[in-house]
């Protein structure tokens, strides 16, 4: 997990504080490091800030007593990061659906991502927390997509609002919302249509569906192994109905490990949780201090 980034970020450390070197030698090294990051994923404004941060904590800083020059350049880069990726107050969903009764959450995103697999495991997750949560199949348009949500419900014990293929998936999500305030749900959890980012007709019925279920949260889930890709998937998200926290999924078999930081630079929201795997229980809650150990 995250091994090319790791590598490529100690290698960089590595080599600028093992000797004294010029600034010149500084600059071909934070230019290989450039290229490196760019490879691992890394957006190009998250690579600069990271190389702006090693050229600033060598050049004209004195380093603390006590403190090698490898230590302080991974400490710099360590807050670097942090101070990345807290753009925004970590959301606990299960503990805001206590407070609102239906708490709903419309889950969005392209084709593959493993969106519903997601959902269902948000599912598992919150009937642990002792709330009663309701699925939702809105993604009226994909063969199976509502057989495979009821399945994954019918597993974990979780009911799933459901109507036939072609119906308007915005009445889907008006009638499960009542549904849920009539029957005491928690949380009701939307599945939608994947949809590519650049289909405006598309994105307009994700809009409409926004627009009739007045969602307490939006959540974006993309795939860390499709890279910048999943850049240009949150940015145009965010601008067309607005994201308010992101899911990042198969980053169990995530070896670059950029996609992470990128995104969150993108769009300025926070990652609430990773999908670590294909179980229920596979599904780890966000933890900035976690992700930098894995770097460091």
């Amino acid at each position: 997990m995250f091994l090319k980034l790791k590598e490529v970020l100690s290698k960089a450390v590595e080599r600028v504080s093992t000797k004294r070197i010029s600034e010149k030698e500084l600059n071909k090294i934070l230019s290989d490091l450039e290229l490196e990051l760019l490879v691992s994923d890394v957006a190009l404004n998250v690579a600069e800030e990271l190389i702006n941060t090693i050229k600033q904590a060598l050049l004209g800083i004195r380093i603390p007593r006590g403190q090698n020059t490898r230590e302080y350049v991974i400490n710099e880069l360590k807050k670097k990061v942090l101070e990345l990726l807290n753009v925004d107050k970590q959301i606990n969903i299960f503990e805001e659906a206590k407070k609102t009764k239906p708490y709903v959450i419309i889950f969005m995103g392209v084709n593959g991502v493993g969106k519903t697999t997601t959902i269902a495991k948000i599912a598992f997750k919150a009937k642990n927390y002792g709330l009663k949560p309701l699925l939702v199949a809105a993604d009226t348009f994909r063969a199976g997509a509502l057989e495979q949500l009821k399945t994954h419900g019918d597993r974990i014990g979780v009911p799933t609002i459901q109507r036939a293929y072609g119906v308007d998936p915005a009445s889907v999500v008006y009638d499960a919302i009542a549904h849920a305030k009539a029957k005491g749900y928690n949380m009701v959890l939307v599945d939608t249509a994947g949809r590519m980012h650049v289909d405006i007709d598309l994105m307009e019925e994700l809009r409409k569906i926004i627009r009739v279920g007045k969602p307490h949260l939006k959540i974006l889930i993309v795939d860390a192994l499709t890279g910048n890709d999943a850049i240009e998937q949150a940015r145009l998200f965010n601008e067309y109905v607005g994201v308010d926290g992101i899911i990042v999924t198969k980053v169990d078999a995530d070896v670059k490990g950029g996609t992470i930081l990128s995104v969150v630079y993108e769009i300025k929201k926070p990652i609430l949780y990773l999908g670590i795997g294909q179980k229920y229980e596979d599904l780890l809650e966000f933890n900035s201090s976690w992700f930098i150990n894995k770097l460091f």
